[in-house]
C-alpha cells in the first residue's frame, strides 16, 4: 500500500510539474508575441555615393530601396555639380562609387580619374570604398577583372579597404550582398589613422 501511495504521489508531482512547465511556456510565448521588445538599434553610417552621369547611381539606389526606378533620367547639370562633390564628403564613413562598365573608353578613363581623385581625397582616403561596376548585363561590359586592372586598383591597395563588384539592375541580391560587405568593412573595429 505504501508503495502505491508513493507511485501516486510521484505521478501527481509529475502532473503538477508538467502543468507548471506548460504555464511557463505559455507565458513565455505570450510575452514574446504581445510584449515584444524592440530589436537593438542598428548602427547607421553616412555613406556618399558618387560616379559619372549614366553610371546608374539613382537607379541602383532606388531599386535597392524598393522604389520604382522606371523612367529614371540622368541628374541634370551633373557635370556642373561635380565640383561640389567634396562638400558632401565631410562626415562620410564610406564611399560607394558607381561606374558604367559598358561605357566608352573616354567614359572609363574619366571614371578611373574620378575614382583615383576620390581615393586620394583627404576626407576619403582612409574610408572603405564599394566600387560597383554597373551594367554587367550589357554585351559591351568589361569584366570585373578587366576593370580592376584598368583602374589599377591593386597597386592602390596599400592601406585602402575596397570592394569591387559587378552589378546589374536585374540582380538586386548581388547589390545587397555588396552593400553587406561594405557594412562589414564599416563595422571593423580597427580604424586606420587619418592622412590629412
Amino acid at each position: 500500500m505504501l508503495r502505491v501511495t508513493l507511485l501516486l504521489g510521484t505521478m501527481s508531482e509529475h502532473i503538477q510539474l508538467s502543468i507548471a512547465l506548460c504555464r511557463i511556456g505559455f507565458y513565455t510565448c505570450l510575452q514574446k508575441l504581445c510584449c515584444k521588445v524592440p530589436p537593438p538599434a542598428r548602427p547607421e553610417y553616412d555613406v556618399v555615393c558618387i560616379g559619372l552621369t549614366g553610371a546608374g547611381k539613382t537607379s541602383l539606389l532606388s531599386r535597392l530601396c524598393n522604389e520604382i526606378s522606371d523612367g529614371t533620367i540622368p541628374t541634370t547639370g551633373a557635370e556642373t555639380i561635380k565640383k561640389y562633390w567634396s562638400r558632401y564628403y565631410q562626415g562620410s564613413q564610406g564611399v560607394v562609387f558607381v561606374l558604367n562598365s559598358a561605357g566608352s573608353d573616354e567614359e572609363m578613363e574619366a571614371s578611373r580619374s574620378e575614382l583615383h581623385l576620390a581615393m586620394q581625397h583627404p576626407q576619403l582616403c582612409t574610408l572603405p570604398f564599394l566600387i560597383l561596376a554597373n551594367h554587367q548585363d550589357s554585351p559591351a561590359a568589361r569584366s570585373v577583372l578587366e576593370i580592376q586592372k584598368y583602374f589599377e586598383l591593386q597597386p592602390m591597395n596599400r592601406g585602402k579597404r575596397w570592394i569591387l563588384a559587378g552589378t546589374t539592375m536585374n540582380n538586386m541580391e548581388a547589390v545587397r550582398e555588396s552593400f553587406s560587405q561594405l557594412i562589414s568593412l564599416l563595422e571593423e573595429k580597427e580604424v586606420l589613422p587619418s592622412r590629412i
